[in-house]
């Protein structure tokens, strides 16, 4: 693959991979691994920290000195682009979607830690808004550059273009990844350097948020768009987009039962740490995936671990995994 945009060095790369023993017994299914791109280590690391590492090389080329970007009010992404900024001498303007808590916890807290300017807005305004916020920075000789929603464009796809190359350097076959997905960026590289590496196994995302027919058409076209892009001969299609949304009914961010069961057998059996919103959820398909059988017993299956673990700590998600 020929990059279209530099790249920075923000991540602690290779993230490990890690045997999970005590998750492998205890369900009595496939081995299990998982990719610790929670230990990216940008701002508390996570999986954007991979697409920032061109995004930001991409606006430094183009002379820009204000991030703006958009996410929820506990968004990882965002926490990871207010890091970026401050690590890089830049400014930051976060246009979070929801009401401002007032107390400042979790990823929240971080981001304004950081030095990032936090504009709440209305979800249904949120892209409108992102749009003011970057026309009134320029205005303001702010020089700004739009990061778009989960770093999930052309541009940050490249991040998990590489990390499929990364994965086959360590030497680990699986017979399937399963992540969380949900902006379709992360998804959308891996089965471009699946392509690339000629990975053999399979790539399931579990949603976070979106219906698998909507979800698996937002990565298509990331994925197609991103080839296009580079110049890369690849065609994804819609059959190799795999999506499961039997997990994502309760709603973005509402904490379900089986979510923490999930965080809390890692936490107890393997002392990892997953986040309520993205790696719970998925964790939660993947372990009701185990129980139902739809993994063979001798396959290996790689948990990739995207991150997200300061949301832990703010409410109601504290309170509730306690309980």
């Amino acid at each position: 693959m020929t990059n279209r945009t530099n790249r920075i060095a923000l991540a602690h790369l290779p993230t490990p991979i890690e045997p999970l023993p005590a998750l492998t017994k205890l369900l009595d299914g496939p081995q299990l691994f998982i990719k610790r791109d929670d230990l990216t280590g940008l701002g508390f690391g996570g999986n954007k920290t991979r697409k920032l590492e061109y995004l930001v090389a991409d606006a430094l080329a183009q002379g820009c000195q204000t991030l703006v970007t958009t996410g929820a009010v506990q968004s990882n992404h965002c926490r990871q682009v207010a890091a970026a900024a401050a690590r890089l001498g830049l400014g930051c303007i976060l246009v979070l979607a929801g009401e401002d808590p007032g107390m400042r916890q979790g990823n929240l807290f971080l981001d304004e830690l950081s030095g990032a300017r936090l504009i709440f807005v209305p979800k249904e305004e949120r892209d409108l808004r992102l749009q003011q916020a970057f026309a009134h920075a320029k205005e303001d000789g702010m020089q700004p550059y739009i990061i778009p929603y989960g770093g999930s464009n052309p541009i940050g796809v490249q991040g998990y273009i590489q990390a499929m190359q990364e994965l086959q350097d360590q030497n680990l076959q699986p017979d399937w990844i399963v992540l969380a997905s949900s902006s379709g960026g992360t998804q959308a590289g891996l089965l471009l350097g699946a392509e690339q590496t000629r990975f053999a196994g399979r790539i399931l995302g579990i949603s976070v948020d979106k219906p698998a027919d909507e979800l698996t058409q937002t990565i298509l076209a990331l994925a197609n768009q991103t080839a296009a892009w580079l110049g890369m001969s690849t065609e994804i299609s819609s059959q190799d987009v795999l999506v499961n949304d039997a997990y994502c009914q309760a709603g973005y961010g509402v904490l379900q039962p089986a979510e923490v069961e999930a965080i809390q057998l890692f936490a107890r059996k393997e002392g990892i740490l997953l986040d309520p919103v993205y790696t719970g959820r998925a964790a939660a398909g993947l372990i009701d995936l185990i129980r139902k059988g739809f993994f063979s017993h001798d396959e290996t299956v790689l948990f990739w671990h995207t991150g997200g673990i300061p949301a832990l700590f703010a409410e109601p998600y504290a309170s509730a995994l306690l309980r």
